[in-house]
């Protein structure tokens, strides 16, 4: 659920530093009484607005990088009573959504299930090259205090998600808070994992309901519904669409042998429903992420991504791996992580590997000697660089980078301190190629 990863997450890392403001300045001509001679003063070139090409969350802060690694900036953003920020969707004008959270109402005593969600959370459009920050979606007389953004739909139409006495539930909502209509009824479950197709027309989601996980499609309302995978005992989590629009990417996780889902199957279904297809054998991927140390622990699930010609990133587990964090079967989840840290025990770990999901073949893009966990990849806007996750067994996690075709792995930052980075996101080429142009 966003918002929770822990960071994160779930619990979330996130970021305040300046944004760069675009300051335009031009100077007159100047009179010197001295001589009575008239001078021109030089014209000041402007400071270049700030262009970055990945967002990250750090330590309760948003930060943004280049992808040469060689500036690093976090967010000026700032509100009365929010405590930590996150950067979600990106609409179609390079503006970011962001989500702040006042101080979590969960804690010692206070269980996650009933206590996080009674956390009041804000919506926000930031403009990254202004540094500009409106609230959206403010009028919460039909809301409750817990919402998170989920997809952006259109230009100025959003689907968020609620929760309110336990139950969740998407929303469709315009930016200024009108028109607000169900996309899921309350006691369908717990729908999140949305994406959109490429032609814009159609979402597809997971719904964690009673009869367990399932991954549908739908059109922008929440109707016209297609259930592309379910089965009993098979937790199918995550969506997002092939290129061609022909095919959902998820996992599948067997809840029944693995209670702390830490591992996966990669999978692909037809928009239709027609056709499932399991591309990994024995649970090959690593989907639970889990890392740090009893200071700087965190987590939140891995999903798969495509890349431009069609191919499948995702975390392959090596051989016999084990985490350090392990779940505690038979006890109370009371914290949404219920893990203990035994690093002696941990071993092995996980590469990012490119997947042809026609013929099946598995190509490893990384290697580390000793191995590290190498999670949470995706391919650029331009199809030339793969940005990654990294952690050494019982360390915080480190934001990396490396050619589409693997190698020149370069790492980028390891966060505010060295104390982690998580949850890279490319920003839009497009936006990047205007402001280029601009300059």
């Amino acid at each position: 659920m966003s918002g929770s990863r822990g960071q994160d997450g779930a619990a979330a890392t996130m970021g305040r530093r300046a944004a760069i403001r675009r300051i335009t300045s031009s100077a007159g001509a100047v009179v010197l009484a001295a001589g009575c001679r008239s001078v021109q003063r030089r014209k000041e070139e402007p400071p270049k607005p700030w262009r970055p090409h990945l967002l990250f969350t750090s330590q309760g802060r948003i930060g943004s990088l280049t992808v040469d690694g060689k500036e690093e900036r976090y967010l000026d953003v700032s509100a009365p009573g929010q405590a930590t920020w996150q950067p979600g969707p990106i609409l179609p004008d390079g503006r970011v959504i962001l989500l702040s959270m006042e101080p979590r109402r969960d804690g010692p005593g206070r269980p996650f299930d009933k206590y996080y969600t009674q956390t009041p959370t804000h919506l926000w459009i930031h403009d990254l090259e202004t540094g500009g920050l409106r609230e959206i979606v403010a009028d919460r007389k039909n809301l409750p205090v817990f919402v998170t953004p989920a997809l952006v739909v259109g230009p100025q139409r959003l689907l968020i998600q609620v929760v309110r006495d336990g139950v969740g539930q998407v929303l469709g909502v315009n930016l200024d808070g009108s028109d607000l209509r169900e996309f899921t009824r309350t006691g369908e479950g717990l729908p999140y994992g949305l994406s959109l197709s490429p032609d814009g027309r159609r979402v597809a989601f997971h719904l964690a309901g009673p009869e367990g996980y399932q991954v549908w499609t739908s059109d922008l309302d929440g109707r016209d519904r297609v259930r592309v995978a379910a089965a009993q005992g098979h937790l199918y989590f995550g969506t997002n669409w092939s290129p061609d629009g022909a095919w959902i990417l998820y996992v599948d996780c067997v809840a029944g042998s693995d209670p702390g889902h830490d591992w996966a199957d990669v999978c692909v279904g037809r928009t239709d429903g027609s056709e499932h297809r399991v591309l990994t054998s024995g649970q090959a991927m690593w989907f639970a992420a889990t890392y740090g140390g009893r200071t700087t622990r965190g987590g939140g699930s891995n999903v798969p991504a495509w890349t431009q010609d069609g191919s499948i990133l995702f975390p392959q587990r090596l051989p016999g791996s084990k985490v350090a964090w392990e779940y505690r079967v038979g006890q109370a989840d009371v914290d949404h992580f219920n893990r203990e840290f035994k690093p002696e025990l941990a071993r092995g770990g996980s590469e990012i590997c490119r997947l042809d999901p026609q013929g099946g073949a598995i190509t490893p893009l990384t290697r580390s000697d000793p191995p590290t966990w190498d999670f949470r990849a995706s391919e650029s806007p331009d199809g030339s660089t793969i940005v990654f996750c990294r952690a050494a067994t019982g360390e915080p996690p480190a934001i990396w980078v490396m050619d589409s075709r693997g190698g020149g792995e370069r790492r980028l930052t390891a966060g505010r301190g060295g104390l982690g980075a998580d949850h890279p996101r490319w920003l839009p080429e497009r936006r990047r190629a205007e402001d280029e142009g601009k300059a």
